[in-house]
């Protein structure tokens, strides 16, 4: 059972490889995607230039590189434990003690359409002790002159059950980052986000926050300005090497803190992403 334990806990941080790449271009903008390695962007170029951490022998963890999607649930379910429809629930384990991030990022995805200009994904969401509930996930990756549009939706099989999506980018260290929140979750004890909502704080992050206006990153002489129909967006730049951006439906332990929030059989959630590039 120790070992067990450990294994789980470990998987977040298991080595990942990208795998063959897909690659769509248009202009001076260029998005590799990596369908076996959690349907994630494997690296953005604009003008020469990669956005994204990328995959190396310093970021292999599966959780630590590219820009995957989250589903679906994004962030962490405390202790991988919650109740849904009268029944409790213990999700696998798989960093620091609770269950973070979902399932899609650490699964295959299949091509559906590939063309030029986008790409489209498909995963059958599991229906095992990894997400009890089983399920199906969509996304779509568009690129333009100087944009990259993503669109993600996860629909409930079967049965009822919960959902929260997301992506989690991991930027290289801009130069600036320009967010302004209206307010923050705040972590708790076991850096959970909890309830009541607060003022933000001043950064370094690993927060949630409710947010509706543009994100802006500045590097090398570039901007890039992110905007989503997602309310809320989790802010992870404790690091020197790079800053998380990350818009999602819901905020982290959403299962806990919105309970009485799920989809029906056959109901839907979806959600978009957009990243535009300018030059200073």
């Amino acid at each position: 059972m120790a070992n067990d334990a450990q294994r789980l806990h470990d998987d977040a941080l298991s080595p990942l490889a990208p795998g063959p790449l897909v690659r769509i271009a248009r202009g001076e903008l260029a998005v590799d995607i990596a369908p076996a390695a959690g349907g994630r962007v494997a690296q953005i170029t604009y003008d020469g230039v990669p956005w994204l951490v990328g995959h190396d022998s310093q970021n292999e963890a599966m959780i630590a590189w590219g820009s995957y999607p989250m589903l679906p649930w994004a962030g962490r379910i405390r202790h991988g434990q919650f109740h849904f429809l009268g029944q409790h629930h213990q999700l696998p384990l798989n960093l620091g003690g609770h269950a973070i991030h979902g399932v899609g990022f650490a699964l295959p995805w299949q091509i559906e359409e590939q063309a030029a200009a986008h790409v489209s994904l498909s995963l059958q969401l599991p229906e095992d002790e990894r997400w009890p509930f089983g399920g199906t996930a969509q996304q779509r990756i568009d690129i333009g002159e100087n944009q990259l549009r993503m669109a993600l939706m996860v629909t409930a099989g079967a049965q009822p059950m919960p959902a929260t999506i997301g992506w989690h980018p991991w930027f290289r260290k801009p130069d600036r980052l320009d967010f302004e929140p209206s307010r923050i979750y705040p972590r708790d004890g076991e850096g959970i986000a909890s309830l009541p909502l607060a003022p933000p704080p001043r950064g370094p992050w690993d927060d949630c926050f409710l947010n509706d206006k543009p994100v802006l990153l500045h590097r090398h002489g570039q901007s890039a300005r992110l905007t989503s129909d997602c309310k809320h967006w989790v802010v992870y730049d404790e690091t020197a090497h790079a800053t998380c951006v990350e818009p999602q439906s819901g905020p982290p332990d959403a299962f806990n803190l919105a309970p009485t929030e799920y989809l029906s059989p056959g109901a839907s959630i979806s959600a978009c992403f957009l990243m535009e590039w300018d030059k200073a």
